[in-house]
């Protein structure tokens, strides 16, 4: 396939030009000056006027899992209300592949998201990382296990509060317990050797938190207020752990801590009522005030809070409020990769990646532009 005469935004570089796309067996052969891509016999796409972008990626979404449609109960999938604590969960054993949200979000230009638990419990399982769409997960999938989801503030505290949980310092104390323990099954597990009569008696939970222990998969904090923030990077440190901050909602009042903590950061959702407390501080500027103090920064919908399509609204939205256009395109699209460890696969145009291309009428993060063609590992998925 070419994809020729396209004004490319490739999301490397902030000046977008014209050229040719070439693609093979799935990914980018080449990017070249406009007319010199060939390939006997190639399909051609003409998109002389038209922008070519990386596939948007979002990095939280619960996409496949808070089904669409449907009586809740019939679609809840997301959190295990049983269990305050359940590492051992996997995002890709609840992932519904005929989510009726999945094309709606394909049609908007959305082509990679991480999905999984959501934010009731302290652990909540395992995100996974999927093209969007498929017959089954297996089809869609890119990594089973980006991140291990952990929350803080409000929700854990409300879904468990007559049970366990009632203080953000009990959430906070509960978290660390279960790291601790994680730490000494590993080490024992290490100490034991081969020797089968060392070993640890076998636990399901803690083998789970053992990629994150190694660093192999950060923890992916849900944490809005700035306390919430604070406590989870406190937390990383005290056992050197990966971390990503999810929501961010109050990053515009730690600007230079999270600067200093140097950790990803995915702000959202932002187009949304402000239902609890510590959403109080909303705004469409943290994610522009952030990334102009050279924090890594993404735009998230936590779908289907908001729907997964209007991911490239939020960018714009943020735009509008005072975001870098560029850096509002980077943080849906390469940033995110980033963000959830697949950015040798997407979030870019350019040679060897997956051949994930929106093609639009205009800019993508202005509401009255038509995506055109959206093509995801080099096959034509929608065509307006």
């Amino acid at each position: 396939m070419i994809i020729r005469n396209a004004m490319i935004h490739d999301a490397i570089n902030p000046e977008p030009y014209k050229g040719d796309i070439l693609i093979e067996d799935g990914k980018i052969k080449a990017i070249c000056k406009a007319g010199e891509a060939a390939a006997e016999g190639a399909e051609v796409i003409d998109a002389e006027g038209l922008n070519a972008y990386p596939g948007f990626v979002d990095a939280h979404s619960h996409i496949g899992l808070d089904g669409y449609g449907g009586p809740t109960g019939t679609t809840y999938d997301y959190n295990e209300m049983n269990d305050i604590c359940c590492p051992q969960l996997r995002g890709i054993d609840s992932y519904y592949a005929q989510d009726a949200a999945i094309p709606m979000a394909l049609e908007g230009g959305v082509t990679t998201v991480a999905t999984g638990p959501g934010s009731a419990n302290v652990l909540g399982g395992t995100f996974l990382a999927i093209k969007l769409y498929g017959n089954t997960v297996e089809e869609a999938l890119v990594n089973p296990s980006v991140a291990m989801k952990c929350a803080f503030g409000e929700n854990p505290k409300r879904c468990y509060k007559d049970k366990c949980d009632s203080a953000r310092m009990t959430t906070a104390a509960k978290l660390r317990e279960m790291l601790f323990q994680a730490r000494d099954y590993m080490l024992r597990k290490e100490a034991a050797g081969d020797d089968i009569t060392k070993m640890p008696k076998f636990d399901m939970k803690m083998e789970a938190l053992i990629p994150v222990m190694k660093r192999d998969i950060p923890l992916k904090a849900h944490a809005h207020r700035s306390d919430d923030i604070m406590t989870a990077i406190r937390i990383a440190k005290e056992f050197n752990l990966k971390i990503t901050i999810e929501h961010c909602t109050e990053g515009h009042l730690i600007v230079d801590e999270l600067k200093a903590a140097d950790v990803p950061v995915a702000v959202g959702p932002t187009l949304t009522n402000a239902s609890k407390l510590e959403l109080l501080n909303k705004s469409w500027t943290t994610p522009g005030v952030l990334a102009a103090a050279g924090v890594h920064v993404s735009i998230i919908t936590d779908a289907p809070v908001i729907p997964q399509q209007y991911l490239p609204l939020c960018a714009g939205l943020a735009v509008k409020a005072g975001m870098d256009p560029f850096q509002a395109l980077q943080a849906i699209t390469i940033n995110p990769a980033r963000h959830i460890g697949i950015e040798d696969r997407v979030g870019s145009l350019e040679a060897g990646k997956d051949a994930d291309v929106v093609l639009t009428d205009g800019d993508p993060m202005v509401s009255d532009t038509t995506v055109k063609y959206v093509i995801v590992d080099g096959k034509v998925k929608v065509q307006n």
